[in-house]
């Protein structure tokens, strides 16, 4: 009994001497061995300075006026964290068990340098990017390591940089964030507030296992972002090394809001395109930020997409997608407006002319992009398309809409158009349609309503300038015209040329074919022809695209009239879109018309002087030879016998 009383009092002068031992370092003395911890746990040079103090039980704690933590040999921006006026508190009872446990660490305002390379090296892990671990304690390898953790991190007021290779710095001031640990195989909770502008980033997460995650495990994670009334939430798995993976879904009424309260460059998406966003989609992003969605299912502000992509995140976000959509609306992107001719679209009346405000198509530059889309329907503001298989090329702000597959106006579309904005804005196409019916693409392409019928047609245009009005005003290109059976409303042929009265009416033609080719707004036609029962008609003249006028010489002809030669009537129609005149052209008429008497009238005084002819001279017309043959040589003998009597 008295060994064993011996034993446990010297157990108990060893505790005593161990911890008095403690409590009697100097604090200088106690920074340097917390220094040296949070150097084995980090591998990195750590630095406590400035003035420092010291509480004994039962926390251990050190109050320094400043740290720093270096970064990793490879990087540039210098050390990873420096602070001033930083605490650190560490359990004494644990640490006289062997165990490090830091009951809590506070930092003000610090600086925190967080730096990424390509290679999938971040300066946050701990290791290499092969994983093979770098830290070095004292510790051998054939012992476990010390159990390590920090119950509680608090930082306020911090400047935190973030410098990805391959994109630009981004840095944020006015950080605050808390860290909760309390068991050392338990998650970890974090809440982090941004200051990045006037409008507060707050982010809320959970890691689970935060010993794992700290030694470049991959574990689950729940992440809860809202910024300026945005908000997104995330529930997967993720690694310090950058790998991530599981569920996003957001709810964004304004990108551009929550970008800027990023202090990230707003894109200035046009609506529709991503100006508002919400939905969510299965998300995987590689360590060299190639990001990848799946099961993708969005609303763009209107524009419902469904289906999958691929993002680059390396600078300017480079996308491949594959989309499914039902009615999309383009409007924003292509600066005009839906709508009939009727409303302030893209086809204004002809009253207002075409629309004169800006448009802003800066959106194009926010991005680069090869989407294959199918959608039910695409509004592109001056042109609808029913059921559309389209490719969709955003290249450095120039976008080329390619239809495949595309119906509309009651045929089939094929062809392309491009709206260019890198040196100003251009609108181009190149498109072919067949068994469209023109009413209503005339209607929407020009405002015009009055023709009717299904046929083919061509065109390839191009135009420029910074409002509808300036581009309508500019249009250059060629096309083709080609209608079987249709009408023309608002005149009457076969009243017109029967009795001339040009008021109302409809006429049914069998055939109607033109080209014509455009050049500053102005639409020049010279070869209509239309073909109708009785009448034919043809047409020639220009009209204005850009001021929205018209002057064109319409001329029917009635085929079986004035002894088959036909009557022609010419109709002059001049004026706005909104309302032409229709006037016959009596000046044309007279010459058409008069043509066929003058001929006539000529035929009889030529006839009249050749018998004429006949009668003074005794001659007449032999075969081969003319009248006019016939008198030479009646002249020319006569000569011959005057000569041969003066002689003989």
């Amino acid at each position: 009994m008295k060994w064993i009383l011996r034993f446990f009092g010297l157990i108990l002068v060893i505790i005593i001497v161990a911890g008095l031992s403690i409590f009697l370092l100097p604090a200088e003395q106690v920074a340097r061995i917390a220094a040296d911890q949070l150097r084995n746990v980090t591998g990195r040079d750590v630095t406590i300075s400035g003035d420092v103090s010291m509480s004994v039980w039962p926390v251990l704690g050190v109050t320094a006026g400043g740290i720093e933590v270096g970064n990793a040999d490879w990087a540039e921006g210098g050390p990873m964290l420096t602070a001033e006026n930083a605490a650190i508190g560490v359990d004494a009872a644990s640490l006289l068990r062997g165990e490090i446990r830091i009951t809590n660490i506070e930092a003000t305002a610090p600086t925190i340098r967080l730096e990424q390379r390509l290679d999938g090296r971040a300066s946050w892990q701990f290791t290499d990017a092969s994983g093979e671990a770098q830290i070095e304690t004292e510790v051998s390898p054939d012992e476990p390591p010390q159990a390590f953790s920090i119950e509680r991190l608090n930082v306020t007021d911090a400047m935190l940089i973030y410098d990805a290779e391959g994109s630009d710095r981004v840095s944020y001031s006015g950080v605050d964030l808390s860290l909760d640990w309390p068991e050392q195989d338990g998650p970890a909770d974090i809440v982090a507030q941004l200051r990045p502008t006037a409008t507060p980033v707050d982010v809320t997460a959970r890691i689970d296992s935060f010993s794992g995650f700290l030694a470049g495990e991959v574990q689950p994670v729940s992440f809860d972002l809202a910024a300026g009334g945005n908000t997104a939430k995330f529930e997967g798995r993720a690694g310090t090394s950058g790998e991530v993976a599981g569920r996003l879904d957001m709810n964004m009424a304004s990108t551009d809001t929550f970008l800027a309260a990023l202090a990230l460059p707003a894109p200035g998406l046009p609506q529709g395109l991503g100006q508002s966003v919400s939905g969510g989609a299965d998300l995987t992003l590689t360590t060299d930020r190639q990001l990848a969605l799946r099961n993708l299912g969005v609303d763009l502000g209107g524009n419902r997409l469904n289906g999958a992509a691929d993002i680059s995140l390396n600078g300017k976000p480079q996308i491949t997608a594959q989309l499914d959509a039902g009615p999309l609306d383009l409007t924003s992107a292509t600066g005009s407006s839906s709508g009939g001719s009727g409303s302030s679209s893209g086809a204004a009346s002809s009253s207002s002319g075409w629309p004169k405000d800006p448009i802003d198509a800066s959106g194009l530059a926010a991005f680069d992009a090869q989407i294959a889309l199918a959608a039910q329907s695409i509004d592109l503001g001056q042109f609808k398309l029913g059921p559309t298989k389209a490719m969709l090329t955003n290249d450095n702000s120039r976008m080329v809409f390619e239809m495949r597959e595309v119906s509309a106006y009651g045929g089939s579309v094929t062809g392309q158009v491009i709206v260019n904005n890198r040196s100003g804005l251009s609108v181009g196409g190149d498109i072919n349609a067949a068994g469209i019916q023109m009413e209503s693409l005339l209607s929407d392409a020009v405002g015009l309503d009055r023709l009717t019928g299904a046929g083919d047609a061509r065109i390839k245009f191009l135009g420029s300038g910074g409002n509808m009005d300036a581009i309508m005003r500019s249009l250059s290109g060629d096309g083709s015209l080609n209608i079987g059976s249709g009408r023309i409303l608002g005149v009457d042929l076969d009243r017109l040329m029967r009795s001339g009265d040009i008021t109302g009416g409809t006429t049914i033609f069998d055939s109607l074919s033109a080209t014509y080719t455009m050049s500053g707004g102005n639409l020049v036609n010279e070869d209509l022809l239309l073909s109708l029962s009785s009448f034919e008609a043809r047409g020639a003249g220009r009209v204005g695209l850009g001021s929205q006028d018209i002057d064109y010489l319409f001329t029917p002809v009635a085929l079986k009239v004035n002894e088959g030669s036909g009557l022609a009537i010419p109709i002059r129609i001049r004026g706005p879109w909104s309302g032409p005149s229709i006037l016959p052209d009596l000046e044309q008429a007279l010459d058409l018309n008069l043509s066929v008497e003058k001929e006539k009238l000529e035929q009889q005084a030529r006839e009249a002087v050749s018998q004429k002819i006949e009668e003074e001279l005794g001659v007449t017309a032999e075969d081969g030879k003319s009248l006019e043959d016939a008198a030479k040589d009646k002249i020319e003998n006569e000569l011959k016998k005057g000569l041969r009597g003066i002689f003989d």
